[in-house]
């Protein structure tokens, strides 16, 4: 097993997640297989109780694990499907270690950081790198390690010295260190600095770490005097030096490194040199993929009504999926953030002008989404927009949360049920719509929901959804929630016109709801970002952007033309024969389980590559 590092300096936010993804597509098409593993330094066991604020989304995977959003980058990047082994956290580590204490393992042994913390570190590394993830049998050929945060960072300090063991162990052309830094152009004088480059790399070798490869974030492409500088003070060979320059879009990146032959040093430090002799990286995919996605000029316009709108990495994997969405049906994504409080009256008296911006927001739009969220703020707007789109027969799409606000919506204002709520945010309603799930906790909030991969059964054949997966009689996707719809509700609801045409394997938990008479009205119990991929998108977000922009109808007959056979098994995106988590743990978990791209006008996220508006 060969391993690539890749360690961030300077600052955060430099785009550590999309240049390991990135060197791991180039290694891919060096004809290498490659997994991934990400490091966070934070106490927390996973992701799953940390603000989106904070930490942008959360993304989940198969198996149920809530992890850090770059996993998210390395499975769309790399088309693979990771496991919550591949986010290690120091809570993670931590608490391994205690557990071998309190069973006497260590044989009473004083436990310290080293060596029992950086062991644990190391071997969990070993481990989880043999885990299959690209469907194949046998481990992949390299993993590439993403270590979060900055050196410096007192938290990361057990792992930069787990990582140091590491390289020894491993030995000389096993490991490749990528440093990734900042080179900023201060306004004032206008040249490329390089000392804080300088500072991080020395700070790095300080800590027993020498970087092979640097990856120099700038604005603008780097002067060849600013490398050679580099070079002399950082001890890294020129031809070693590679310029992550802003971008249009981060499906360049690759095509940066492949052009300024990154996959060459690579390939060297890890002794694979015989891979990449007169041989480039096949990109062919990827250099048509970025050049489409900057030539689109037609816009389609889409309203995300949400809680977490002033972070934009809060909804990321949504945003990724409007744009392979947008992509194929060769439109250009904006995104017009609407706050879900600012639509609701109180803010007409408190805030005028956010009220009528929102609303000139909304009444834009081509097609209206609603993200999953948590708690009670904004869920009146929300309902607002649910009840918009369905009013004026615009493009509706929820999912999870968004799911739940269109039925709680159609309750009061179809079928006249004033009471009609969530249990969520009012416990003691009259009519309870949506109810909390059973088997929840209410006393812990950490990897209690229904999380990971489990099967929608479509009830009929004769919906949007089942023609939009290719009339396949079930599909599996990602879920994360602890409501439900109250299905002793369901009948009144199919009786007043809302369909129910996706459920669970009980019959009793439903997750996908249509509106038959409405041009796309659609909502999903399950998140189907999740599994979007690059060239991939998930039918659903296809099916809503063509809806948006009129194409709907010739994207429903060439789904229904490329059917094969109803008893195909299709899992939107993902492997033929993935395997499924429906019991075991509480929460679907398994027994055993697996062991700032920003372009300088500032027309697109770091990480988003979508107009913001």
């Amino acid at each position: 097993m060969k391993y690539v590092l890749v360690t961030g300096g300077v600052v955060s936010g430099l785009g550590k997640g999309v240049t390991a993804s990135s060197i791991g597509v180039l290694l891919k098409a060096c004809g290498l297989r490659v997994t991934s593993i990400k490091i966070d330094p934070y106490l927390n066991t996973d992701a799953g109780t940390m603000s989106p604020f904070e930490h942008g989304e959360v993304f989940v995977l198969d198996d149920g694990g809530e992890v850090d959003l770059d996993l998210g980058n390395y499975e769309r990047f790399l088309d693979v499907k990771l496991t919550r082994d591949n986010n290690i956290t120091t809570g993670k580590i931590y608490q391994s270690v205690i557990n071998k204490e309190r069973r006497g393992d260590y044989l009473g042994k004083t436990v310290q950081v080293v060596p029992h913390i950086t062991d644990e570190i190391q071997e969990w590394i070993e481990r989880v790198a043999q885990i299959p993830v690209d469907g194949k049998e046998g481990p992949a050929d390299v993993c590439v390690i993403e270590l979060g945060g900055t050196i410096g960072d007192i938290e990361s300090m057990p792992f930069i010295e787990a990582l140091g063991q590491f390289s020894y162990r491993v030995g000389p052309g096993n490991f490749c260190l990528i440093h990734v830094s900042l080179v900023p152009v201060l306004n004032v004088v206008g040249e490329q600095k390089t000392k804080p480059t300088q500072h991080s790399v020395r700070g790095l070798r300080g800590l027993g770490l020498t970087p092979h490869i640097l990856a120099c974030r700038s604005t603008q492409a780097l002067d060849e005097n600013v490398k050679l500088k580099l070079s002399q003070f950082c001890h890294v060979p020129v031809s070693n030096i590679v310029n992550l320059y802003d971008v249009s879009n981060i499906w360049h990146i690759p095509l940066l490194l492949r052009d300024q032959k990154a996959h060459e040093s690579i390939l060297k430090a890890l002794n694979l040199q015989s891979i990449s002799m007169n041989k480039m990286p096949k990109l062919d995919e990827w250099t048509e993929r970025a050049k489409k996605c900057d030539s689109l000029n037609d816009p389609v316009r889409i309203a995300m009504v949400g809680k977490y709108t002033g972070l934009s990495d809060s909804y990321l994997s949504i945003l990724k999926a409007l744009l392979h969405a947008s992509v194929a049906c060769n439109k250009k994504l904006i995104v017009d953030w609407v706050p879900s409080s600012d639509l609701e009256e109180a803010t007409s008296i408190e805030s005028p002008d956010a009220y009528e911006s929102a609303w000139n927001l909304l009444q834009g739009a081509d097609g209206i989404l609603v993200p999953g969220g948590f708690g009670d703020r904004g869920v009146r707007g929300k309902m607002l927009a649910a009840n918009f789109a369905r009013e004026n027969k615009i493009p509706y799409f929820g999912i999870c949360l968004g799911m739940q606000i269109a039925v709680v919506e159609f309750a009061r204002n179809v079928m006249k049920l004033p009471d009609a709520n969530s249990t969520e945010f009012d416990a003691n309603c009259k009519t309870p719509c949506v109810v909390f799930m059973p088997e929840g906790s209410k006393t812990h909030m950490g990897a209690t929901m229904r999380l990971g991969s489990r099967r929608t059964y479509f009830q009929t054949t004769d919906c949007k959804s089942a023609k939009l997966y290719g009339n396949v009689s079930y599909v599996d996707e990602r879920h994360r929630h602890r409501y439900e719809v109250n299905p002793d509700m369901v009948t009144k609801f199919e009786r007043a016109g809302l369909l129910f045409v996706g459920k669970d394997e009980t019959r009793k938990r439903m997750e996908i709801l249509e509106l038959p008479s409405h041009p796309f009205y659609v909502g999903v119990q399950f998140h189907p970002e999740y599994k979007s991929r690059p060239g991939k998108p998930n039918p659903l977000f296809l099916g809503f952007i063509a809806a948006s922009c009129g194409q709907l109808n010739s994207v429903l007959q060439s789904h229904t033309n490329c059917h094969t056979a109803a008893a195909t098994r299709i899992t939107a995106n993902g492997f033929p024969n993935s395997k499924l988590f429906t019991n075991g743990y509480m929460n679907g978990h398994t027994k055993n389980p697996v062991k700032s791209l920003v372009n300088e006008n500032g027309n697109y996220y770091a990480n988003g590559n979508v107009v913001h508006v």
